[in-house]
């Protein structure tokens, strides 16, 4: 793997990932023979399947074709942190960190007996064969993280720096999922003004995540960590405030208690566990 550095002019960084965001999207939308089917028939799931399949590999390779030669010896892999050092604490940690801040609602699975679940053997081998779940946990994760957080912030972070860059980032990323806006109308049968409600709630929550995301992949240096926490959220989905409030006054307040308790320890240990010595992080170490 060819050594590499990008030092591109900050408006051709922001160009370039205008057009990555455009390209992954725009590959959602190839299919003419998918017709009004929702986002969730498995025609549709199979055939995003491969577009950004397909995305996944011209994206490097257009951002390779911008990249010149590194005298410190960075590869173009380690630039989009896909490298061996530091993967088992980048895997573990970052996971832990985004489980802790979900206290609140991990708590409540555990009183609505979710967790028994996880220890079905059916469980996983249903899973396995579910091209939605498949989607949420796996595909939609790992090319999400690729093209937004591996293929973008080496362009921003040289023009930019780490600090801009982290909230620069994530703007793509959200607008990306403006786009659902449109399934909702054309085939969610939503009218205008409540998909725009929803997308605009959709695209705030995916910026605030992109943010954390994006502070992952530059403090580890391994696309690893935005990969599992974003697993993990979608998992979980946005935390059930109104179901907490309709636990009995005892438990409601133990909810909510753990909610506050989580959003603390996450605060707490957010920057002393992403230390970047840990993930044996030199390229984003600044």
């Amino acid at each position: 793997m060819a050594l590499v550095v990008f030092s591109l002019a900050s408006w051709q960084a922001v160009l370039l990932c205008l057009l990555f965001a455009l390209i992954y999207v725009g590959s959602l939308y190839v299919w003419a023979s998918v017709g009004n089917k929702t986002r969730d028939h498995p025609d549709v799931i199979k055939r995003r399947f491969m577009s950004v399949a397909v995305i996944s590999v011209i994206v490097p390779l257009l951002l390779c074709c911008f990249g010149t030669e590194s005298s410190k010896g960075e590869t173009l892999l380690e630039w989009m942190g896909i490298r061996f050092r530091g993967f088992f604490p980048a895997l573990l940690i970052p996971l832990g960190l985004t489980m802790i801040l979900f206290t609140g609602p991990l708590t409540l699975h555990y009183m609505d007996g979710v967790f028994g679940l996880y220890l079905e053997p059916k469980y996983w081998t249903q899973s396995a064969t579910n091209l939605v779940w498949l989607r949420n946990h796996i595909v939609a994760p790992f090319s999400e993280e690729f093209i937004f957080r591996a293929c973008m912030l080496p362009l921003l972070v040289p023009c930019f720096g780490q600090g801009l860059s982290v909230f620069l980032c994530p703007l793509f990323f959200g607008v990306a999922h403006v786009h659902h806006m449109i399934e909702k109308v054309t085939t969610g049968g939503l009218d205008v003004k409540t998909a725009c409600k929803q997308s605009l709630f959709q695209l705030t929550y995916t910026t605030l995540f992109g943010i954390y995301s994006a502070f992952l992949f530059l403090r580890t240096g391994h696309l690893i960590a935005p990969v599992i926490a974003h697993a993990f959220c979608n998992h979980m989905g946005f935390p059930s405030f109104g179901e907490v409030m309709g636990h009995p006054q005892p438990v409601k307040h133990k909810l909510i208690a753990s909610f506050i308790l989580g959003l603390f320890m996450w605060i707490v240990l957010f920057y002393p566990v992403t230390t970047p010595f840990l993930y044996s992080n030199y390229i984003y170490d600044s």
